[in-house]
C-alpha cells in the first residue's frame, strides 16, 4: 500500500473516531459545565500537545530531508499556539476579564496553524516518511486538536447567541416588572 494512503487513512480514520467521540460523548458532557469550565476542558489539553510540534525541528525525531518550507512554520506555529493556550487556560481559571479574548485568540491562532499545516506540507512536497517519528503528531494527535478547536468555536458560538438571548429576556423582564435590574 502507499505510504501517502497510509498516512491519509490513518489521519482520517483518527478524525472520524475523535468527532464520534466528540459527538456522542465529550459535547453532551461539556453541555453540563459552565461555559468557562467547559473552555477549560477544551483548551488545557493544547497546553501540552502544542509543545510537542518543536518535534519538527529535531533530527533523529524526523528525517533531516523533511522540508523546512513545512517543519519551521509547524513547529514555531505550534509553539505560539502553545503559549496562547496557556495564557487563555490561566485567564479562564482566573475568571479574567479577558478570558474569552484569550480563548479566541489560541483557537484562532490554532486552528489557522493547523490548516497552514495542511496546505504547506503538500506544497513543499512533503512525504510522510520524512516525519519520522512525528508521523504520529500528524495522524494521531492533530486530529483531536482539530475536534477540540471545533468544539471551542461551537461552544463559543452558542453560548454567545444563548447569553444574547438571556440578556434579551432579562431586558424585557426588567421593562414590564418592578423587580430590581
Amino acid at each position: 500500500m502507499d505510504v501517502r494512503l497510509i498516512f491519509a487513512l490513518s489521519a482520517l480514520m483518527s478524525f472520524v473516531s475523535c468527532s464520534v467521540i466528540a459527538k456522542l460523548y465529550v459535547w453532551p458532557w461539556l453541555g453540563a459545565r459552565a461555559r468557562d469550565q467547559a473552555l477549560v476542558s477544551l483548551v488545557a489539553p493544547h497546553m501540552f500537545i502544542r509543545s510537542l510540534g518543536l518535534s519538527f525541528l529535531v533530527p533523529g525525531v524526523v528525517w533531516p530531508l523533511l522540508p523546512a518550507a513545512f517543519a519551521v512554520p509547524a513547529a514555531y506555529g505550534d509553539l505560539v499556539a502553545g503559549i496562547l493556550a496557556i495564557a487563555a487556560t490561566i485567564a479562564l481559571a482566573k475568571r479574567a476579564s479577558w478570558a474569552i479574548a484569550a480563548v479566541w485568540a489560541f483557537n484562532v491562532w490554532g486552528a489557522a496553524d493547523l490548516l497552514f499545516a495542511f496546505y504547506s506540507g503538500p506544497h513543499a512536497q512533503l512525504q510522510p516518511g520524512t516525519l519520522g517519528a512525528a508521523f504520529y503528531l500528524l495522524t494521531a494527535i492533530v486530529p483531536p486538536l482539530l475536534v477540540t478547536r471545533f468544539l471551542v468555536f461551537r461552544l463559543s458560538f452558542e453560548w454567545s447567541a444563548t447569553n444574547d438571548l438571556d440578556r434579551g429576556a432579562r431586558a424585557l423582564y426588567c421593562q414590564d416588572s418592578l423587580a430590581r435590574c
